[in-house]
């Protein structure tokens, strides 16, 4: 009876939020909050595992501004016109990558690492709802190594599940900054109505987290307004007349990777590497990636979900590619 209970109770929750949200709400919204959660046990075939990358947790609060933000690093971030409609965010965030054996206590030098990585990140979303193009962009600090508390968090986590303790993480990568700027550009190639839109686009990033450059076809399917209506747009339906906006999208990319400071780098020294002449690295990058998009988002009122399965070709060279789910709710205000 008692596994029952919580899914009845969150399912109750998520029924009076969005009741009370959307009787609260007369107009557009200008805020969303939005929990994000990575994790490849949301495995669409059923077999959840722990390996590679196997877990990204993020909280963000997205917002549209009425007077132009006073904010200096905005004043550098790019808009997609005069009229542009603009969507800033503020996100924290903590990724972890495991090898697959997580009983093994020594390093696994044919397989991923051990790595946690914890930041925070400032954001612009900017849509030109007439030319239908926008430009993202996207400001990155933080850390990686014993900091990030991804040890922490995937002990902890096990424990309450009663699930297998990693026994590894005394050989994780080693502590890094982390600081990024990643940019990305979309332009609408096709469209009919509100049931269907082919889009292009392209990412750059460079950093000390990642440094790469991705292309990528993005395809949405449904009943759903305009993805160049803005970020609000897409996870809430206070722009169409139906009560319930819904979408499948497909986004295959291709990534050309120079590096990778969560998959790659020089392991923390402990006693079992102590007597090695010099420090051992994680297996060499994959310089070209593969990797394919595709779910479904769901809006009712203020609340939106979307889930989505993420699977890729390997991060390194000899090892094995991986496929992560993601589960996201979104609340408007």
């Amino acid at each position: 009876m008692k596994k029952y209970l919580l899914p009845v109770l969150f399912s109750f929750l998520l029924s009076l939020i969005n009741s009370v949200l959307t009787n609260a709400q007369s107009s557009r919204p200008d805020r969303i909050f939005r929990f994000y959660e990575d994790n490849d046990f949301l495995n669409f075939r059923g077999a959840g595992t722990d390996k590679a990358y196997t877990n990204g947790v993020r909280l963000d609060i997205f917002y549209e501004r009425k007077k132009p933000s006073k904010f200096p690093i905005d004043r550098f971030f790019p808009k997609a016109g005069k009229h542009s409609t603009d969507t800033y965010g503020w996100s924290v965030m903590q990724m972890m990558v495991t090898p697959n054996n997580l009983t093994i206590p020594d390093f696994q030098a044919n397989d991923y690492p051990y790595s946690g990585a914890l930041f925070v990140t400032h954001s612009l979303a900017s849509y030109n709802r007439e030319k239908k193009y926008n430009f993202q962009t996207e400001i990155l600090a933080g850390v990686r190594g014993p900091a990030s508390f991804a040890r922490q968090t995937q002990v902890w986590i096990h424990q309450m599940i009663g699930d297998e303790i990693p026994m590894g993480w005394k050989n994780q990568c080693n502590t890094k900054a982390l600081v990024n700027l990643n940019f990305a550009a979309e332009k609408q190639l096709l469209a009919a109505g509100h049931y269907m839109e082919v889009i292009g686009g392209a990412q750059i990033s460079a950093g000390t987290l990642t440094n790469s450059l991705s292309i990528y076809p993005l395809f949405r399917i449904g009943y759903m307004s305009s993805y160049f209506d803005g970020f609000f747009s897409q996870f809430s339906n206070f722009a169409i007349r139906r009560k319930i906006q819904f979408y499948f999208f497909v986004r295959p990319q291709i990534t050309m990777l120079a590096s990778n400071a969560l998959m790659h780098g020089e392991i923390e020294n402990n006693a079992q590497l102590s007597n090695e002449k010099k420090s051992p690295y994680t297996a060499d990058i994959n310089h070209v990636m593969g990797n394919v998009d595709f779910g479904l988002v769901l809006a009712s009122g203020a609340l939106g979900i979307s889930y989505t399965q993420k699977p890729t070709t390997a991060y390194a060279k000899g090892l094995y590619g991986h496929n992560v789910g993601n589960i996201s709710l979104y609340f408007s205000w």
